[in-house]
């Protein structure tokens, strides 16, 4: 079975973010992961791109109860019905997971994924940096700056 990865971020977001998903979704296509994302715009809609840039399979797991805003480099597009719930859907798709930004609806998928336990959680750029009461950095995220370095740190490639 194939290594799939959930790419998690906002649908609204910025060229630099749009720039570091289609990157990793390109990596992650030439390693033969799947791509398990949001379907929608922003961040979805880059890593989507990338990995079909590449003729990479991008499942996207939808909000709403119908295909309706899938993005156009989706494989496949389900839809849930199950609103943000969708979001932990995603996250316990993926052998890791890789987050880009920092909305709310990402921070939830930040969250779901710590919680699951036992699969790499990485930061890519610039997003949510998470601290304890003492100002100290919640162990268990592993950060990174470049796409290359995000999927070398979820250690699923030797």
């Amino acid at each position: 079975m194939a290594v799939q990865v959930a790419v998690c971020g906002p649908a609204q977001c910025g060229e630099s973010e749009r720039a570091l998903a289609y990157e990793v979704g390109r990596l992650l296509a030439e390693r033969g992961a799947v791509v398990i994302c949001g379907g929608h715009g922003g961040v979805m809609a880059a890593v989507a791109a990338g990995a079909r840039s590449r003729d990479g399979v991008v499942v996207g797991v939808l909000p709403g109860a119908d295909r309706s805003g899938a993005g156009p480099d989706l494989s496949v597009a389900i839809a849930t019905g199950l609103g943000q719930a969708r979001n932990s859907v995603i996250v316990h798709s993926g052998d890791a997971v890789i987050v880009i930004g920092g909305s709310w609806g990402t921070l939830s998928e930040l969250a779901l994924a710590m919680r699951r336990g036992g699969v790499p959680v990485v930061q890519l750029g610039d997003g949510w940096r998470l601290v304890d009461a003492d100002g100290r950095e919640v162990r268990g995220i592993r950060y990174a700056r470049t796409p290359a370095e995000a999927l070398e740190v979820t250690g699923l490639w030797p």
